[in-house]
Formats: structure tokens, sequence, C-alpha cells
């Protein structure tokens, strides 16, 4: 069998569904699609599904915590990363990295309320 695969789904295992659909609500600019008191589903512009599963109802059980992987955002230029963690800063998310040039390009890194890493990055070319 010769397949391609594109994944388009993003599942993140958290604490409160409901509080963590609030958050990414708001980060993000849009409302999810489905929710319920264990399980959130966002559809975002770009198509990218970003699914909050309760770490505590997932099946297999969850064994790992936030921060062992990254969602990152790809954004037009430095001002954009500048801007974006000033406004992430004083929403209190948690700054990880603060913008920094990397050799892939200007970046900086949150942390939502799990721990997961939120990367903000602007390529170089």
């Amino acid at each position: 069998m010769n397949l391609t695969l594109s994944p388009d789904y993003v599942l993140l295992y958290v604490d409160n569904p409901p509080a963590s659909e609030a958050f990414y609500a708001s980060l993000l600019s849009v409302q999810p699609v489905e929710s319920s008191p264990t399980f959130s589903l966002f559809v975002l512009p770009s198509g990218l599904k970003l699914g909050l599963w309760s770490r505590h109802t997932a099946e297999p059980k969850v064994l790992a915590h936030g921060g062992g992987s990254e969602l990152a955002f790809a954004v037009a230029d430095r001002s954009v990363v500048n801007d974006l963690h000033a406004d992430w800063a004083a929403r209190g998310l948690a700054i990880a990295q603060r913008p920094t040039a990397m050799d892939f390009g200007y970046t900086f890194v949150a942390l939502d309320r799990d721990g997961h890493r939120l990367r903000v990055m602007a390529m170089d070319d």
C-alpha cells in the first residue's frame, strides 16, 4: 500500500478542558466547534484542528505531562513576534523563552495552563 499521510489534527491532554477551552478561545480569537466537560475542538482558519482532551478521561491513560512538544505559530515578521510576546505576557502567560534570534528565525515560547509550549516564530529567509 502506498499511502501519503498529512496530519491535520493536534490533540493536547489538559487538566481542565473548560478552562483550557476559555484560554485557547481568547488566545486564538476563535470559538470551539465542539465543547463538553471532557473535550473541546477548535477548527483554526488554517484548517488545523486543535483538540483539548481531559487527561483524566483519555484512553489509553495519559502518562506524559505538557511541555514535551510545541504548538508553533509562524508569523510575518519580528514585529509580530514582539507584539504577541507583549500581549501574551500581559495576559499572564508564563514566558519560557523571551524573544530571541535562533538559527531558524526570531522566536519566543510561552506556556499554556498545562505547560504545553506555544512557540511564535518569524522564519528567516
